[in-house]
């Protein structure tokens, strides 16, 4: 069996789910006097490593298995490249009503923004939401306005793993990451788009795990 090498906090919470088991993750938060937001990446190890059990409405349960289960292991395994979907991509000069066309036809959450084949921001429904309640001229205004911009967007690389993916989405609480490969030009990082891993890439692995 492998045996996964736990951090200093994440033994903690196990002790902590020993002693005090059902235990939320607000009161585990108050125990080690850091807040939850802190706690989302070790809890989401522990839970997919079946070492802890979360059930919803009761809290967290020590489950007893010290080792890596086999779903677990093979989400360590599993690449970006592997489950990664395709991105809705559009230049900055594109129009909000464009965007919003295209958001809502290939009902994704965000679309990703590109200047000369590269990534500059992201746009989310929100964004656009707020853009048309703020009385915005959707077919003047362009996505690169009411965009994140780089470097303020989370990003995943083909080589990393699903669980690496997943931990990013769950700590920095976003719907979905560009997928991109890292390119230097005249001494300076640019990101091509080559995919994107949203929460349902994640859920579809685990469905598909569970079924084999």
């Amino acid at each position: 069996m492998i045996i996964l090498e736990l951090s200093e906090r994440q033994q903690r919470i196990v002790e902590i789910v020993k002693e005090n088991e059902p235990i939320t993750s607000e009161q585990i938060a108050a125990l080690l006097k850091v807040t939850r937001a802190t706690l989302r990446p070790d809890l989401a190890i522990l839970t997919m490593s079946g070492i802890l059990d979360a059930r919803p409405k009761v809290g967290y349960l020590y489950s007893g298995n010290n080792g890596v289960n086999i779903i677990s292991e093979q989400i360590r395994k599993t690449r970006v490249s592997d489950i990664k979907s395709i991105p809705v991509i559009v230049d900055e000069q594109t129009s909000l009503y464009d965007g919003i066309v295209a958001l809502f036809l290939e009902d994704v959450g965000s679309i990703y923004v590109v200047s000369k084949g590269y990534l500059t921001g992201v746009v989310s429904r929100k964004d656009f939401l707020k853009s048309i309640m703020g009385g915005m001229e959707i077919h003047k205004v362009p996505v690169g306005l009411i965009m994140t911009r780089m470097p303020n967007i989370v990003l995943t690389y083909p080589h990393e793993t699903a669980l690496e993916a997943a931990i990013k989405i769950i700590e920095h609480e976003v719907d979905s990451l560009p997928v991109v490969e890292k390119e230097i030009i005249g001494g300076k990082e640019l990101f091509k788009v080559v995919g994107k891993i949203s929460k349902t890439n994640i859920a579809r692995l685990f469905v598909e795990l569970g079924r084999q």
